[in-house]
């Protein structure tokens, strides 16, 4: 198993856990398990999980398994399963030879619970789900045995064998263990083992009619491939008595014995978290699919722009805990522009165009003017970006009564262009229909030019700008965040999640670039200067034709921008 080289991570609780084990001579190696179930994308919460999984295996010299948690036919596919692997790997992450599938252990885990059957742990049982929720009692209140709690085991086997040969209807019988109804643990009330659901099985065809549940499968899972310890979410807290309950019960059939360990898992502000709930955004088109750029799951963000190396440091920057808490959308953010100012290249590309020109310049002249690819890396190089008398700015970028702090172009004010000249501006034009300002007309100072001039003129604003006879259109999808609040539905009785939507998470517009970057190459990430970082759409580019999304936004769009930074 390989893993992406970093800096050693703190200490955290299960560490300390782990090296308690190894120091104890309670395990002699660590083999931990991701354990998805391919029923959906994986999301950003998974990432944490599987950071959290594959690194402390390779910390410890160990192993991590990938498996497959496909209990539940219905709502599985080879699709999502695919999609899986090619997350993990994205991440950076290899399983080698230990990839593995709950469907692998259908035969033993079926035998396995005839055993428990037999050791008197296990009875079929014929109430439907509802009379099994009014029998199952409440936190304050014991269960109610079934009628059939006290089925003889041989009568239970012979069911149970019945209902693996089809005999019976969906949900006519249900296998269940015999634990205790007055269990404060409601999860320990009599938990469904089996139940009998007649769905095509993605791996296994229609060769079986029961499926295991999973709070039967997995610890089991966990004990066939050696699992030393098993790391889950908070939500499997009151699971774990029964976890140990079936390897207890198993003690001498099973190969190893797991130690479960609950982290907290992740919360992120201004997104949902739910398989089901980011199902139904697809499906009720909400967003244009599981890869859409607004969505929190690991392709969409891989279809943002967002570097798989930045989402690991934001797993590492977020730590582990115990308890559950909220993470602020914006510290994901800030490890994407980390890694992103170092490693973008830079181009020009002005959004919200308003025309220039230049009067004392000539019409027919053309210049190039050097241009850095990046900043802080000269082993970047640099490319020569072309200028005339006529270019675009930012609207934005001109003010006709500027406020004090106002360091752009405004009347009878002088800017720096970037990579190129002082200018100042002498005259407004409108239309004369709408008064809407269509024009600038400009003089500029010769001796200015260049990224890094000696002319020792001061000017407190530098500006973006591309070249009217050059510059090529793209079309430009400026993604924002998919809800307009931090916790969507949450804290308003009633309130459907879907009233929290951000109507303005998608605006798309035609940008005009500098020239070459039209046919810049699918997957590029670049920063358009003082507008933020931008990815080349894999999808809907085409050469000629580039779509660049939106990754992120930079810290301060519009501050003064130094010569040298980003």
């Amino acid at each position: 198993m390989s893993t992406p080289e970093k800096t050693p991570a703190p200490t955290n609780f299960i560490r300390n856990l782990i090296d308690a084990d190894l120091a104890a001579g309670l395990r002699s190696e660590v083999i931990t398990r991701f354990p998805p179930e391919p029923n959906g994308y994986l999301h950003i919460g998974h990432a944490k999980a599987i950071c959290l999984n594959f690194g402390l295996a390779a910390d410890y010299r160990g192993r991590c398994h990938l498996r497959m948690d496909d209990t539940n036919p219905e709502k599985e596919s080879v699709e999502y399963a695919e999609a899986i692997k090619d997350a993990v790997r994205w991440l950076g992450f290899e399983w080698g030879a230990h990839l593995y599938y709950a469907s692998d252990y259908y035969e033993q885990l079926y035998l396995w619970a005839e055993e428990l059957i037999r050791r008197e742990c296990a009875y079929v049982d014929s109430l439907d789900a509802e009379e099994m929720r009014a029998h199952r009692g409440t936190l304050t209140e014991p269960g109610q045995d079934s009628p059939d709690r006290n089925r003889p085991a041989a009568e239970s086997l012979a069911l149970f064998r019945r209902m693996r040969a089809g005999e019976f209807p969906d949900g006519a019988y249900t296998l269940r263990a015999r634990i205790d109804m007055a269990a404060p643990n409601m999860n320990l009330r009599d938990p469904v083992i089996y139940r009998i659901q007649r769905h095509h099985h993605y791996r296994m065809g229609d060769a079986w009619c029961i499926y295991p549940m999973y709070d039967y499968a997995h610890p089991l899972s966990d004990a066939i491939e050696g699992i030393t310890h098993s790391l889950c979410t908070l939500e499997f807290e009151d699971h774990r008595p029964l976890y140990d309950w079936f390897l207890e019960k198993l003690a001498d059939c099973v190969p190893a014995r797991p130690r479960q360990i609950e982290f907290a898992r992740l919360n992120l502000s201004y997104t949902l978290m739910s398989k089901r709930r980011l199902l139904e955004l697809v499906r009720e088109g909400h967003v244009a699919g599981w890869d859409d750029p607004r969505m929190p799951t690991l392709v969409g963000l891989r279809r943002r722009g967002f570097p798989a190396a930045a989402i690991r440091t934001f797993c590492e920057r977020i730590g582990v805990g115990k308890s559950d808490s909220w993470i602020d959308m914006s510290v994901l953010e800030d490890c994407v522009r980390e890694d992103l100012n170092a490693h973008a290249s830079r181009a020009l590309a002005v959004f919200n165009p308003l025309k220039v020109v230049l009067t004392d310049y000539p019409e027919d002249r053309e210049e190039f003017f050097e241009a850095a690819n990046h900043p802080q890396k000269p082993e970047a190089g640099s490319r020569q970006v072309p200028f005339c008398r006529e270019f675009y700015i930012e609207r934005d970028d001109f003010m006709e009564d500027p406020p004090k702090k106002f360091f752009r172009l405004a009347p009878g004010r002088e800017v720096r262009l970037r990579f190129g000249y002082i200018i100042r501006c002498d005259e407004v034009v409108r239309d004369p229909a709408s008064g809407e300002i269509v024009e600038l007309r400009c003089s500029h100072d010769p001796s200015t030019r260049g990224a890094n001039p000696a002319d020792g003129r001061k000017v407190k604003g530098t500006i973006h700008w591309v070249s009217a006879r050059h510059a090529e259109r793209a079309e430009v999808r400026l993604y924002d965040r998919l809800f307009a609040v931090p916790t969507p539905g949450a804290g308003r009785e009633g309130r459907d999640w879907r009233a929290d939507l951000n109507p303005a998470s998608l605006t798309t517009l035609e940008a005009l670039i500098e020239p070459g970057l039209a046919q810049i190459p699918g997957a590029a990430q670049v920063q358009f200067e003082r507008i933020g970082y931008f990815y080349v759409d894999p999808h809907d580019s085409a050469p000629g034709r580039p779509v660049f999304n939106r990754t992120a936004t930079l810290r301060d769009s519009w501050a003064k921008l130094e010569l040298g930074g980003s």
